[in-house]
């Protein structure tokens, strides 16, 4: 499983989340604590939005805690919104057209999890993007998959449902398939103007997700970066927490069913 972090609020230098923490991002690439894979290390990247409606992206082969430019973007730039991510491949090869995020114009989508069977689902799965949308398929993964499903429902308009309308798909093409394997889902969208993250699996427990205060916004994140557990509340399963433009975080249901097509 891979990690990320988000964040929205006032601007602050990437690297106050990327790097600074004793749990970073960047440290969670090797010692992660509360993944499946201790390890992320299959590439990396940061997404930020500055002046331009359109966001900055940096992805890269390297893992985090070895790429000299990642931590010297996150150490220049200050932005309002950004998100960062760690890989450890389960679906696609190992290439930058596979890491997150993953960006169509001013959006922004990072995964971590996996749609059980995707090897075999593939071509089933991506006959569900719309074909206006395809050729915005860069890469192998499952993740992108997804993304482009949910821009396909209406990611711009209503990312919730957008997203619950995909997975709802892609669970009846497992269905239609024989492919009885869990989705893990943990996720992240922003559009530069709001942002909101999501927990759900079907069958099993959802991939840890967490969100947190500070004194200039709102954190998203796989797992704490600091022992201040008082600070760090838990995503509930099957859970969207939405941020908007006052920068305060609100908890909605997300798929409540662990089969959505059932």
């Amino acid at each position: 499983m891979c990690r990320l972090v988000a964040y929205s609020g006032e601007p602050i230098f990437l690297e106050t989340l990327l790097s600074d923490p004793p749990r970073s991002l960047v440290n969670q690439s090797r010692e992660a604590r509360e993944s499946l894979s201790t390890v992320n290390a299959d590439g990396c990247g940061i997404g930020w939005y500055a002046e331009r409606e359109v966001p900055g992206r940096y992805r890269s082969l390297r893992p985090a805690w070895g790429d000299a430019n990642l931590l010297s973007i996150s150490e220049q730039v200050r932005s309002p919104l950004f998100v960062g991510h760690i890989r450890s491949a389960t679906s696609g090869e190992v290439a930058t057209a596979n890491c997150h995020p993953f960006a169509v114009g001013r959006h922004l989508f990072l995964h971590n999890g996996e749609i059980g069977g995707f090897r075999k689902l593939r071509r089933a799965i991506e006959a569900l993007i719309p074909d206006e949308l395809y050729p915005e398929r860069k890469g192998q993964s499952d993740s992108e998959a997804i993304f482009l499903i949910a821009l396909g429902h209406g990611l711009d308009t209503d990312p919730g449902k957008a997203l619950a309308s995909a997975l709802t798909d892609i669970v009846a093409v497992m269905e239609e398939n024989g492919v009885d394997e869990p989705v893990y889902f943990a996720a992240v969208h922003t559009d530069g103007r709001t942002l909101q993250a999501f927990r759900w699996a079907r069958y099993h427990i959802g991939p840890t997700l967490y969100h947190r205060e500070i004194p200039t916004g709102v954190v998203i994140a796989s797992e704490p970066y600091d022992d201040e557990h008082e600070a760090w509340h838990a995503v509930p399963e099957d859970s969207m927490v939405s941020i908007g433009a006052g920068h305060a975080a609100r908890l909605e249901p997300f798929l409540g069913r662990k089969n959505p097509s059932a």
